[in-house]
């Protein structure tokens, strides 16, 4: 039989290979037809749903973790002693600490301990401040004065600062301002001018400002290189760039830093008693001079008014923290509130569940 071109192949002989389509991989799909399910497959579908549903109901067990719970248990028993010795031991005298807590002389020394403290931390952070741009200023003599007053100030014990500036008047009977080396425009008496809380707070805050220069300088260190760049791109002047870019994001490596810094000045204050400066500490001690049985509670009522000061200070870094972290994180760190309403939401929603 013979064929013409394009005529169909006749069924006696085999086709060529190539004539046989094949279906694109991509394209081919499978279709099956829905069986019938058989007894057995009904009896296997049953088992599987009830193995399904009994795992389910199995409560998951958490990790047992004996270390933790002992150590725990070690702890609490610690805390536990510890608290009932502060409150049994008739040593302490509790009942004289609550006389001393709020009296008018305790509560006038430590007002002017909080006096201090506010007057040489800001007058301590703007030095500092100062002082840090010196040491990354691009003139030779700024850096090498401002290295030479960190040095010096960071080398001498606090106590000999304010004991030399207490008695600066045995060394210089007058102050003047005026040409060096001429005719001088203003001369004061430094011993009207030098009481013993401008005594302290120059003190303070010339030691304060020699470490708050580190800090500020490591802060602005940390502030990523190319900030700079880009405020130096768009024209900005170095002013602006320092205050509105470079300065806010180092204020997030500044704060936790300097507040150390802060709590070791509240506690630093305790030094001024040394001038005839009666602080808390000061008042503490002419009470304990004058009643020699409550030196005792008189220390523990200075202690506690130490604690109270510097837990104060403790949350407000927490929310300084926070609000300088806008922008940088994702989420900002819950308040102890926002924490309070998560946890209780949680037991609620657990209770429900129960």
């Amino acid at each position: 039989m013979s064929e013409r071109p394009g005529s169909a192949v006749s069924s006696g002989s085999a086709p060529p290979a190539e004539a046989i389509p094949r279906p694109e991989p991509s394209s081919a799909v499978l279709h099956t037809a829905p069986r019938s399910q058989g007894p057995a497959e009904e009896t296997e579908g049953s088992g599987g749903d009830a193995q399904t549903r009994l795992l389910s109901a199995q409560r998951v067990l958490p990790l047992r973790r004996p270390g933790r719970w002992i150590a725990t248990a070690v702890v609490l028993v610690l805390v536990a002693q510890i608290g009932h010795g502060l409150l049994t031991n008739p040593f302490y005298q509790w009942d004289r600490f609550q006389y001393w807590f709020l009296r008018p002389v305790i509560l006038d020394g430590l007002v002017i301990t909080l006096e201090v403290t506010a007057y040489s931390a800001v007058l301590g952070l703007l030095g500092g401040i100062l002082i840090a741009l010196g040491r990354l200023s691009g003139s030779p003599v700024l850096r090498a004065v401002s290295w030479v007053y960190t040095w010096l100030f960071r080398s001498i014990p606090l106590i000999v600062v304010l004991i030399f500036l207490y008695n600066f008047s045995a060394l210089y009977k007058t102050l003047s301002i005026g040409v060096p080396f001429g005719p001088a425009f203003f001369t004061f008496d430094e011993s009207r001018l030098a009481t013993d809380i401008v005594v302290a707070v120059v003190g303070l805050s010339l030691n304060e400002a020699a470490y708050a220069a580190e800090v500020v300088r490591a802060g602005i260190l940390s502030v990523d290189q190319g900030q700079h760049e880009a405020a130096a791109a768009l024209g900005l002047p170095k002013r602006y760039q320092f205050a509105r870019i470079v300065f806010p994001q180092a204020l997030r490596s500044i704060t936790p830093n300097y507040v150390n810094q802060l709590i070791g000045l509240i506690k630093g204050t305790s030094l001024v008693f040394y001038v005839s400066l009666l602080d808390l500490f000061g008042s503490v001690q002419t009470m304990g001079s004058t009643y020699p049985g409550d030196i005792v509670p008189l220390l523990l009522v200075a202690t506690v008014w130490y604690l109270i000061l510097t837990s104060a200070v403790s949350v407000v870094q927490f929310y300084v923290e926070r609000h300088f972290a806008r922008g940088a994180t994702r989420t900002l760190p819950p308040t102890p509130l926002q924490k309070l309403r998560t946890g209780l939401r949680e037991r609620a929603r657990k209770e429900a569940a129960v």
